[in-house]
């Protein structure tokens, strides 16, 4: 299948537009039961809440796609400069609640749902969560487009449409056990299949030269084994503005449903082997990469989403802008970097770069120069990490195997770009060898951040400090080169559903006491400062921390075996369980108080529930092994008579973007214990913050921008620096640390002995291992202490209730910062340039 192109000359079918739809109550009643009884087939004797979530969808959804339809016709009418947010995940949680809101309609809902004896809320829980992303990145990248819908931004997002999500993570004897996720298992109301814009996607094969009719040297990509790239489109609205925006993600598929004449000849499995091969290639959400194969499948996954979603987007171009304009193929490129930029989420899409100078060269017969400038003034780079190993590198011979014509292309780019270090630092052969995008060794490898920052125009981190180390250490040398490229766009979260949609009882309170600007314009949050020192509003703002904490206490009742009352401290760290965001020292922390309250050190207690939640990579034997110790220590309290309610420790299992929803707004204490200078930014923060939850945390990531937004009265700091850590690295000695403090001796006396392992010996002799090693890079145990100090600071914060609540407001009025809308604004002014275009609706 060519890429594809349009006709012009082709009349506008005659088809009379339906009238606009109403928002009322009887609008909503009307098309729930039209699209209950007709379009899904159902009557009154069906029992399911699935179905009659199904039909409220697609009500809401048509509501979106009159909005839909006007905002793409109002981007193409001004031909306005466009955006696109390239991602390998895109974490979108429910639609439904979210497309309410942002609609306006949520309250109109409510009531037809109430008219027609159903429960909303029921119907909402019904919705499975979008599962296409691991974490952060992902949940990072659906805030993004939310924002940019709202500021009424032309951008497009580009995924991937996984059938199967990361897992479901179910507990079984304390470990953790991954079921597939399979979220599309009932399909997707929101989604729109768009196959008129499909793509054909090379792999394999080999490389042709050959010159031109004009003299000029051309490559072919030959004897290729090409897959298609079927778009599916969901709607992404902004917030009461009608414009609404597309969150476009491809499905891999065979170019033929299979070999009819292997199938003939009786070999039926062979004749859909290569169905099977193209679909498996977005059948699962980041496959685990230690053998070869995942390692493939991983890079193929990548290249499909940089390949189709270029297609895309210069087939729109060539149908929008014409032919003829003096290039070879007919296709006028000349304003191309004017109206048209990519933002690389991560290293993942990272191959953007060369495939774009692919397909400009090949395809559309610019010359090396003209693609080469092109390409690095529409490229933007946004790096999340700040550890080595995440950052990707593939092999050159995977690379000639299954992208053959990309391998040839990069090491252009490399030989270039060589050129202009060896300029700039002549006979540096150390720094060429350091800057190089191939990596030579037994094995030489593509280092794919480097290709991202060498063809990308920006790159920025994504917290003050991350920014910083980045260009003071992971890209030092580039940033010598190149400081104008570098940025910093601290991260944000969406207050529509971070706030607004998870806690409306808090939503409710502020709109009552400073109005709903602060819905589009967080920083408005700022009015409520001097209502922390109104005694009549403390006490309203901590009834309604109280009841937050009551539904998620409901929510985990039916599946915890374990009573929390509402009047303890909800200390909660729920986060991707990795060693260095440290749940290891937060269970420390547990041991100590546990091992104080069987030591009868009990005076003055403030009763506490600590709630930790993640998913640790199946592949990742620590993180598994934190899961299991957290588990087993959880058994020993929570059965123990001895600590009562004084103490609980619960694991909560499958943690996602609609659990969190409930955990966020229902928090005390927001656990951000990462080793300083190893967290990028961090986001759950800032969802915490948002929702009146104070923070105990290191200087790491957005901690630091916390910190400052809300006064150091208002936040408990611990532990080393990003510096002192640094400094400690080289003399680092646990042991003698564990040897000079009481408390720590017990807690590793504890775990040593096996206390909580008593029938399973051995179990985390890992773990201890790792927290006595002098290598241990999280240093863990050398800030312990600090730890300790810190959390018997937060204890007598919360004795006094009411100081505990002046804190909480003080916090959620600092939060203005941390909204996507301000980051977008940023990556806006500084990357993207776009102008916002309004759109009429109704």
């Amino acid at each position: 299948m060519p890429t594809k192109t349009f006709k012009k000359s082709q009349p506008k079918a005659n088809i009379t537009l339906l009238p606009h739809l109403g928002s009322g109550t009887e609008d909503i009643i009307a098309d729930f039961k039209r699209n209950y009884s007709h379009r899904l087939g159902r009557d009154q004797n069906c029992r399911s809440p699935h179905y009659a979530y199904e039909a409220l969808s697609l009500t809401v959804s048509d509501r979106l796609i009159e909005r839909w339809k006007n905002t793409y016709n109002a981007y193409r009418e001004q031909d306005c400069r466009r955006a696109y947010y390239l991602s390998m995940e895109f974490l979108m949680g429910r639609t439904l609640s979210n497309a309410m809101l942002n609609l306006g309609i949520t309250d109109a809902v409510q009531k037809a749902m109430y008219d027609l004896g159903l429960e909303l809320e029921e119907l909402v829980e019904s919705e499975p969560d979008a599962g296409l992303g691991n974490g952060g990145l992902g949940r990072l990248a659906a805030c993004f487009i939310d924002s940019c819908a709202t500021l009424q931004l032309p951008v497009t997002g580009y995924g991937l449409r996984y059938e199967y999500g990361m897992f479901t993570q179910t507990i079984a004897n304390g470990e953790q056990v991954e079921k597939p996720d399979h979220w599309l298992r009932y399909g997707n109301i929101w989604e729109i299949e768009r196959s008129e814009f499909s793509y054909r996607i090379k792999f394999g094969g080999h490389t042709e030269k050959h010159t031109d009719e004009n003299g000029h040297t051309r490559v072919c990509w030959l004897d290729t084994h090409d897959i298609l790239a079927i778009p599916y489109d969901t709607p992404v609205p902004g917030y009461k503005n009608g414009t609404v925006n597309t969150l476009r993600l491809w499905k891999a598929a065979a170019t033929e449903e299979f070999d009819l004449q292997e199938f003939n000849a009786g070999d039926y499995a062979e004749s859909v082997a290569a169905k099977n091969t193209a679909e498996n290639i977005t059948m699962v959400l980041y496959p685990n990469d230690a053998n070869e194969n995942g390692k493939a499948l991983r890079l193929r996954q990548q290249y499909l989403l940089a390949s189709a979603s270029l297609q895309d987007v210069i087939a729109g171009w060539i149908h929008d802008h014409g032919h003829g304009r003096g290039h070879r193929q007919g296709h006028d490129f000349a304003n191309f970097a004017e109206k048209n930029c990519f933002q690389l989420n991560d290293t993942h899409p990272s191959i953007a770069v060369a495939e774009l100078m692919r397909l400009l060269m090949d395809v559309h017969g610019l010359s090396w120069d003209e693609a080469w400038k092109i390409t690095r003034n529409t490229m933007a780079y946004t790096n999340h990490t700040l550890l080595p190993e995440a950052l990707e590198r593939w092999s050159v011979n995977l690379f000639k195997q299954l992208l053959p014509r990309l391998i040839e292309i990069i090491f252009e780019i490399n030989a270039h770009f060589l050129a202009e270090v060896s300029a700039h630092w002549p006979s540096d052969n150390e720094r060429l060898r350091r800057m190089s995008l191939i990596e030579e060794g037994n094995e030489q490898h593509v280092r794919m951040a480097y290709l991202a920052i060498v063809g990308s125009y920006s790159v920025n981190g994504v917290a003050e400090l991350h920014s910083k180390l980045l260009q003071q250490g992971l890209f030092r040398d580039f940033y010598e080169l190149w400081p104008q490229k570098f940025n910093n766009k601290t991260n944000g979260v969406t207050p529509r559903r971070w706030l607004a949609a998870c806690n409306p009882e808090l939503s409710d309170l502020l709109t009552e006491t400073i109005g709903d600007g602060w819905v589009t314009d967080l920083s408005l949050l700022q009015k409520l400062k001097p209502f922390a020192e109104d005694k009549k509003f403390r006490k309203r703002w901590h009834s309604v921390q109280q009841s937050a904490k009551q539904r998620l206490i409901d929510f985990k009742k039916q599946e915890l075996d374990v009573d929390l009352s509402v009047n303890a401290l909800f200390d909660v760290q729920v986060k991707r369980i990795h060693e260095y965001k440290r749940q290891l020292l937060n269970v420390l922390h547990v041991i100590h108080l546990y091992d104080r309250i069987k030591r009868g050190d009990t005076a003055n207690w403030t009763n506490r529930c600590v709630l930790i939640g993640g998913k640790a990579a199946p592949g990742y034997f620590m993180a598994k092994k934190t899961i299991k110790l957290i588990n087993n220590v959880s058994a020993v309290i929570n059965h123990d008579p001895e600590i009562g309610n004084k103490l609980k420790l619960v694991f909560l299992p499958n943690y996602r973007v609609s659990a969190m929803e409930k955990i966020c707004p229902g928090a005390d204490l927001s656990e951000q214990i990462s080793t300083a200078g190893k967290e990028a930014s961090g986001t759950g923060n800032m969802k915490f913050m948002m929702n009146g939850a104070l923070t105990i945390g290191t200087l790491d990531g957005a901690n630091i921008e916390i910190r400052e937004e809300v006064g150091d009265d208002n936040f408990f700091l611990f532990g080393l620096t990003e510096e002192q850590v640094e400094e400690l690295r080289h003399h680092y000695d646990p042991v003698s640390i564990i040897q000079q403090d009481e408390d720590l001796q017990r807690v590793m006396m504890l775990l040593e002995c096996g206390h909580f392992n008593q029938f399973e010996p051995g179990m985390f002799d890992a773990v201890i291992a790792s927290l006595k090693s002098p290598q241990d890079p999280w240093m863990t145990i050398a800030d312990f202490r600090s730890f300790i100090d810190a959390q018997k600071r937060v204890e007598r914060a919360y004795k006094d209730q009411d100081r505990w609540t002046k804190m909480s407001i003080l916090n959620c009025a600092g939060s203005g910062k941390f909204s996507t809308d301000r980051t977008i604004n940023e990556y806006n002014q500084d990357i993207w340039k776009l102008t916002p275009v309004p759109i009429k609706h109704g």
